[in-house]
């Protein structure tokens, strides 16, 4: 029977998976190479389980755990020198062009959930202090934060044509990778919403370390903030039931006022899909950026 990865393998298992694995990355010097992106970040991912299983395991080889730990460090650190020349990029006002770069098919296409290579590369680039404790319980009708897929926001920038004239104001921020990205890739001002004070801290942290006078970010609830100077609103499902009700009753509002689009992503695209004061841009599809435009 074929092995899998799993926190459960059995120590014989992972020793046959290390043995065949760990010599073949160790003389594999392209994936040191920053091209060498997607793979290293496969490697660096199987690596992982193989450790985290093997913990506590005292039939494995002390030897090969530590050449799997080695190998690991190695390919971390060309990730970190990577990311670091990508944040003197954005620094010096050349993000979009850096980032762009390693932009690739996906290998999760049709999953929401699917980060890949991207998402590691970014998660490297914003270099977040995401706090670990103390975060507030959610109300009912939230939904548990999980930050947007990288490759979805790429996919924003381009279907909702944002510009450096556009004010993009992301609903339900959380740790800020969308208002983020946008800015550093297209020039918009962008602002994100967001309830919970740890996570827009951690995001103003990221504005300061990274010098974006584009981005900004308020911590208060949806329903009371202030959305009179966006173009565009993003909404990647953070609330459901009365409060999005509440929510868009505010964006109607606002297209009462003046041309807006709305970009979703997740189970309310199919509640804002039905909203008689938008067009859809296109057919809407759950698991893709969905657009809309006010009537």
């Amino acid at each position: 029977m074929a092995c899998h990865v799993a926190h459960t393998e059995q120590p014989t298992c992972m020793m046959d998976k290390l043995h065949t694995l760990i010599p073949r990355w160790e003389q594999d010097a392209s994936l040191l190479l920053p091209t060498r992106l997607r793979e290293r970040v496969l490697a660096m991912d199987r690596l992982e389980d193989l450790l985290f299983a093997a913990q506590g395991e005292p039939a494995m080889a002390t030897s090969l755990l530590s050449r799997a730990q080695a190998l690991h460090a190695r390919l971390a650190n060309t990730q970190r020198e990577l990311a670091l020349d990508i944040r003197e990029a954005i620094m010096r006002g050349d993000g979009a062009q850096a980032l762009r770069a390693w932009l690739q098919p996906s290998a999760h296409p049709q999953d929401p959930q699917g980060y890949d290579h991207l998402d590691a590369l970014v998660s490297e680039v914003l270099s977040f202090d995401e706090p670990g404790a103390g975060i507030a319980e959610l109300d009912e009708e939230m939904v548990f934060y999980q930050p947007t897929p990288a490759r979805h926001v790429f996919e924003l920038g381009e279907r909702a044509g944002i510009t450096a004239e556009d004010v993009v104001i992301d609903i339900g921020s959380g740790l800020g990778h969308v208002p983020l990205l946008l800015s550093i890739c297209t020039g918009a001002r962008c602002i994100g919403i967001e309830r919970e004070r740890l996570y827009v801290e951690s995001a103003r942290r990221c504005v300061r370390a990274l010098q974006l006078g584009r981005v900004s970010f308020v911590a208060g609830d949806a329903r009371e903030a202030d959305l009179s100077q966006g173009t565009v609103f993003y909404l990647y499902t953070p609330f459901a039931g009365s409060i999005l009700r509440q929510v868009l009753d505010k964006l109607k509002l606002q297209a009462g006022q003046r041309d807006i689009r709305i970009a979703t992503l997740g189970p309310c695209t199919a509640s804002i899909a039905i909203e008689p004061w938008l067009a859809p841009v296109g057919t809407p599809e759950v698991h893709r950026i969905a657009l809309f435009r006010s009537r």
